[in-house]
């Protein structure tokens, strides 16, 4: 971005930036219950603070404003490069989406999206056999959908971190963790000894890695 041209202010962008990742999104995990609208929505509303500060209004920019200028007082801080705080508290020169900071955000970014694709097509085809969805990520985790949210949130606030957005996240994976929690639940209720055998090979969240998948 040149350096005549506003860094912030371009509504515009924020209104399409945020409809393009919410609807990539929504083509992936595709809400159809009130718990998915829930996860959904609360993703939706990151996105959007996101992209509000990003190119929008910097609120974090301007409440940091006199510590930057203080700690780095050659910096600009109203250009769109200084938003890339990480990059900035780090002290990375040149041009930042192509540090290894925005390198990072792009496979987080690209792993979740990735993930949740792959995680709605297994969970589909077993919703229509009315069967417990037990193979692909799932036979890794338990819940590959809350996970790829999460790193995608990570991939994001890595990129272009937020005070909004940083508040947001924890309560985000509080909130992520009690729905699995609820899912658990009617899963147990629904497939009773099934969903229990899978639930003791299969970890929630976390892959054990150097060992075999889960059986189907």
């Amino acid at each position: 971005m040149s350096q005549d041209q506003p860094a912030y202010g371009l509504w515009t962008l924020v209104i399409f930036n945020s409809a393009i990742f919410i609807m990539f999104a929504y083509s992936f995990f595709k809400p159809a219950t009130a718990r998915d609208w829930r996860t959904f929505s609360a993703f939706s509303a990151f996105i959007v603070a996101l992209f509000v500060e990003m190119y929008g209004f910097p609120l974090t920019i301007y409440l940091l404003s006199g510590w930057l200028q203080t700690r780095y007082p050659g910096l600009d801080i109203l250009t769109h490069d200084a938003g890339h705080l990480w990059s900035t508290l780090m002290g990375e020169k040149g041009d930042p989406h192509f540090g290894p900071l925005h390198i990072a955000s792009y496979v987080l970014l690209g792993s979740g999206f990735y993930l949740l694709s792959k995680a709605w097509n297994v969970l589909y085809h077993a919703q229509r056999r009315h069967a417990l969805a037990t193979a692909g990520p799932y036979a890794r985790i338990r819940h590959p959908q809350y996970a790829a949210f999460v790193l995608i949130l990570l991939g994001f606030l890595i990129q272009w971190p937020t005070l909004l957005t940083l508040l947001m996240f924890p309560v985000l994976l509080l909130m992520y963790g009690r729905l699995a929690l609820a899912e658990e639940a009617e899963m147990r209720a629904r497939f009773g000894a099934e969903f229990d055998s899978y639930a003791r090979r299969t970890p929630r969240f976390f892959p054990r890695f150097g060992q075999p998948a889960s059986a189907a």
